[in-house]
């Protein structure tokens, strides 16, 4: 059966998988596929209870948990069209997101709640508590009614957490959305018997279409949890969850890679011999990576990872650990997916071929690199920015097909390789591309940085790097008998690691990305609500300085 929308996506599963479990909390509620279905059923109700009709705009605004999906799906079926908002957005932003989708109605998670202005929630129509969906608020009674949408039809419209400017926000179809599960089926097909484990935000298009959507159209079951992903919470989970597959971004496995893994093998000069030894670097990668299978349950069949560039040693891990894990490459404006292998097919580096039904072209390549800008023709390319003409047509080309903005080349057999995004590219003095990305890989699989941006100041490159205090805490301890004060020891080390970086990194990159300089960030960069880095901050001439520089707009 082809599903082209999100009604008949809910029909066709409440239907066939009524019995099985859809949604669940780690240790908490189970919700069948027939128990959604009455949920849904109660929250579209509650809407038209409010005079909301097709085509009104709906703000879901929630942590993770079986009624977010619930919640999406009511909308969505409804006729109405899905504002899915992330949860890490400032109130500033939330209030500026809700007024500008032209929002009538709010579903919304307690915590959450308090951060919106009462002049926002004065102005919808009505206000409802996902935890149980109870009414908080109501200003309008009316006669309103659902309606049955079409393929072309809005949605959902999705804001972006940009790094260089303000949130926008992407309008996705019925038909965009509801692609994503052919594409993702392509790749890898999920069954009723697998088992989801969701950590991340389910407003983030890459979990909304992968790790809710699939998995409904395929009966199988989700699980959440009701806390941020930090070990503490997640081994416990996984130890009882046991899932088969699995969603993550690359701090989440790059985090168990610097600190297990890379921590253990560079711990002593004995260690550092073997590892240097590539055969031996295989083996214990191998032994290593049976204790992280077994962590995960060993039931593990799919990881997938995306939202950002992976390091590259971190990868290395996880290929030589006989980790099943893929790398996709897509963005909110296409829905996401735009390719992708299966772990059987993954290569070093690369995030697999275009997927099918998805076509990819370079443009403005290089012709000494073969590197040119990805555009792309899909079934799910957004249509268009809301309320943003100008920005949209920037986007997509005179024939049609969708401007990603990142840079890569194709192998003979056409995988994919991503370098980084086009407006991070800092030429050379001798005009050679140099992408920030590959250097920070490097500069992040260092055991003592946890995490850092390459920027370009007067022709240097220069290396802005957020030590890793726990692992500086402990080389410390041995220098306190030499120094008057810890403060002076922490000193004292972090000016030689900064000339140990230098070292480590401008021996692994090419000539001209060699860095000039290593500036400490002693607080953790700013961050977008995805987790990306909000470069702009940091471009300024003198980094380093904290001082901010001001976000382009569109």
């Amino acid at each position: 059966m082809t599903i082209n929308t999100l009604c008949e996506l809910v029909r066709n599963s409440v239907e066939k998988f009524a019995s099985r479990v859809a949604f669940s909390m780690f240790q908490g509620e189970e919700v069948t596929y027939a128990e959604a279905g009455r949920r849904i059923e109660r929250v579209q109700e509650i809407l038209t209870g409010a005079g909301l009709v097709p085509g009104d705009k709906v703000a879901l605004l929630s942590s993770s948990m079986p009624n977010w999906g619930v919640c999406y799906f009511a909308v969505t079926a409804a006729g109405m069209v899905v504002v899915p908002i992330l949860p890490d957005f400032s109130g500033e932003e939330l209030d500026m997101i809700i007024e500008h989708s032209e929002a009538k109605a709010l579903l919304v998670s307690d915590r959450l709640f308090t951060k919106l202005s009462k002049e926002t929630v004065a102005r919808l129509n009505v206000v409802v508590r996902t935890k149980n969906l109870g009414v908080i608020a109501q200003r309008v009674r009316g006669e309103g009614h659902t309606g049955t949408p079409a393929p072309e039809d809005l949605a959902a419209i999705i804001y972006t957490s940009g790094t260089t400017s303000k949130p926008k926000g992407v309008m996705l179809t019925h038909a965009a959305l509801c692609a994503q599960i052919y594409l993702s089926s392509s790749i890898f097909p999920v069954v009723p018997d697998d088992v989801f484990l969701s950590v991340l935000p389910l407003s983030h298009t890459y979990e909304c279409s992968i790790g809710l959507i699939y998995p409904f159209s395929m009966g199988a079951r989700v699980t959440y949890l009701d806390r941020p992903p930090t070990a503490s919470a997640l081994m416990p989970a996984l130890r009882a969850v046991r899932p088969t597959v699995m969603l993550i971004v690359p701090l989440i496995i790059e985090k168990i890679y610097r600190h297990q893994v890379l921590a253990k093998f560079s711990s002593n000069a004995f260690w550092r011999t073997l590892y240097r030894v590539g055969f031996m670097r295989r083996y214990l990668h191998r032994v290593a990576g049976k204790k992280l299978m077994k962590l995960f349950g060993r039931r593990l069949r799919f990881l997938g990872i995306g939202g950002a560039k992976l390091d590259r040693g971190a990868e290395q891990f996880l290929l030589e650990a006989r980790v099943p894990y893929a790398i996709g490459y897509g963005l909110t404006e296409t829905a996401p997916l735009l390719a992708g292998a299966a772990p059987s097919m993954v290569r070093l580096g690369s995030t697999g071929p275009q997927a099918p039904g998805v076509e990819l072209r370079l443009e403005n390549v290089n012709p000494d690199t073969r590197q040119g800008e990805i555009v792309a023709r899909t079934p799910s390319a957004m249509l268009g920015y809301f309320k943003n003409p100008e920005a949209t047509s920037e986007v997509f080309t005179a024939d049609g097909w969708f401007r990603t903005g990142d840079l890569g080349e194709f192998s003979e057999d056409g995988w994919l390789f991503i370098k980084g995004r086009l407006k991070n590219m800092i030429v050379g003095p001798g005009g050679e591309n140099i992408y920030p990305e590959d250097i920070e890989s490097v500069l992040n699989s260092h055991v003592c940085i946890a995490d850092s941006i390459v920027t370009e100041q007067e022709g240097r490159l220069v290396a802005l790097v957020h030590f890793n205090s726990d692992e500086i805490e402990e080389m410390v301890k041995d220098w306190r008998d030499e120094w008057a004060s810890k403060k002076e020891a922490w000193e004292a080390k972090t000016e030689q690691l900064k000339a140990e970086i230098m070292e480590f990194v401008n021996a692994k990159v090419s000539r001209f990305s060699r860095i000039s300089e290593v500036v400490e960030e002693k607080e953790e960069f700013v961050k977008t609500p995805t987790k990306k880095i909000r470069r702009f901050l940091y471009n300024k001439k003198g980094a380093g300085s904290g001082v901010a520089e001001q976000p382009e707009t569109k």
